[in-house]
């Protein structure tokens, strides 16, 4: 929305709605039945919740090679209801970008772009660097997600030709209920080629930190050792790429990898992570089908070793387009001490209709040894407190979602997602567990 342009300046007004119904039933397997039974956990609920994202930017030219922008805006949330977490009936208004930049041009084929001030970073694919903010518990709108920016944020870039670098220090927006403290730095080099496909590198360095790492106990069986403070001086260096080899032969394959390494000085660490992709794009076919078959893993903490190898995940971006380890799953584990093959079919029979099926076989890495924090952590029928699971096979996810452009400024998406519980879910529960299935439908505006 355009307020004013006039010599050079340029200020325009942001708008964002969003509306969500959701409905679970059987969630989380029903493990708070075993795991927590006087909790009084129902595991069938119901809520909606919603969101206001309002802003204003402005952008005004230096001159022809530079200008100064910037941006402000608030997020105001709430859900009705009950939620997946058992939270409901509250919400709450936070700020989310507030941040000046100045970009331009330094020399033939060099520019430049630095900003402070809270806003989005996504370094990569989003498998480290992406979702800077949290939403839900008692800021309401849980599976909407709506905050994404950064607290705290100074990032610089430079660019030249297909090669960008960005340094960044990032302070989370995370909630006053959790909040862990951190603050993080790096550097990202990226080189995108002008034929298609890119390559590049991520380094994060934990300033600081209060949040705790949870360990195996020796041998699996026993309560978690948990390291207060222990994600301080974690630093992770990730590659990730894009290419498609075959070019000459076809133009609709696309491959991707990722892969990382994560250590410590502090404590005794050392973990790992990466992700395989195939895909093709089915372009001369009626609904242009395209297919994408992957792979990817999660170390996790070996109950057999005193080095803790568990992966700390960071700030992925959690969706099922992105790093999200199955639908349903993904609200149970992080990625950490799991695996999982995804398969994922795209369908679009007109220009403003997509129908997607995804679907993820989950498995854990490590035996007795934590996968999410250490929930699940039990007695078993001899009464040695376990954690984590004994059989590897967690789950598998169905998941189905359509999503319609209404008009330019209106996207309805909706979807229908069940999880089959594993043998190691089973265990837990000591039966045959049923399946966790949920649907929802929302409404997003953009002005």
């Amino acid at each position: 929305m355009l307020f004013h342009e006039r010599g050079g300046l340029s200020v325009r007004g942001h708008l964002q709605i969003g509306l969500n119904a959701v409905a679970e039933r059987n969630l989380f397997w029903d493990l708070a039945a075993t795991t927590s039974p006087g909790s009084g956990f129902d595991p069938d609920t119901g809520w909606l919740e919603g969101y206001l994202k309002p802003g204003v930017s402005f952008e005004y030219r230096l001159d022809p090679g530079t200008r100064l922008y910037g941006k402000l805006s608030a997020v105001s949330s709430y859900t009705w209801g009950t939620d997946a977490f058992d939270t409901g009936d509250t919400g709450d208004t936070t700020l989310e970008e507030a941040y000046l930049a100045l970009s331009g041009v330094l020399g033939t084929g060099l520019s430049y772009d630095v900003s402070v001030g809270p806003r989005e970073l996504v370094l990569g694919t989003g498998m480290l660097i992406a979702n800077g903010a949290t939403s839900g518990f008692e800021r309401g709108a849980l599976k909407f997600g709506p905050r994404k920016a950064w607290e705290r944020a100074a990032i610089a870039r430079l660019s030249f030709g297909g090669v960008t670098g960005t340094a960044f220090y990032l302070d989370p927006n995370e909630l006053p209920s959790a909040d862990g403290s951190n603050e993080l730095a790096g550097l990202d080099i990226r080189f995108d080629d002008p034929a298609g496909g890119y390559l590049g590198a991520t380094y994060v360095d934990v300033l600081a930190s209060d949040t705790p790492y949870p360990q195996a106990a020796p041998g699996g069986t026993g309560a978690p050792r948990v390291t207060p403070g222990a994600r301080e001086g974690t630093r992770t260096l990730g590659l990730y790429g894009s290419a498609n080899p075959v070019a000459e032969v076809s133009g609709n394959w696309s491959f991707t990898g990722e892969v990382a390494v994560q250590w410590s000085d502090r404590i005794d660490l050392e973990a790992w992570a990466g992700r395989v992709t195939a895909g093709y794009a089915f372009a001369t076919t009626a609904w242009s089908p395209s297919l994408t078959l992957g792979y990817q893993s999660f170390s996790g903490d070996d109950p057999d070793t005193a080095t803790l190898e568990r992966f700390d995940p960071l700030y992925y971006q959690g969706s099922p387009s992105a790093w999200a380890t199955g639908s349903k799953s993904a609200s149970t584990f992080i990625n950490s001490n799991v695996n999982a093959l995804t398969l994922a079919l795209r369908l679009q029979p007109t220009q403003a209709d997509t129908w997607t099926l995804r679907y993820a076989h989950i498995r854990a890495n490590e035996l007795g040894s934590p996968v999410q924090f250490g929930q699940a952590t039990r007695a078993d029928v001899n009464g040695d407190v376990v954690s984590g699971v004994t059989d590897a096979h967690l789950a598998d996810d169905l998941f189905v979602e359509y999503a319609r452009i209404i008009n330019p400024n209106t996207f309805l998406t909706a979807g229908v997602s069940v999880s089959f519980p594993g043998g190691g879910i089973e265990d837990i529960v000591g039966r045959d567990a049923d399946h966790w299935a949920g649907g929802f439908v929302n409404v997003v505006v953009n002005f």
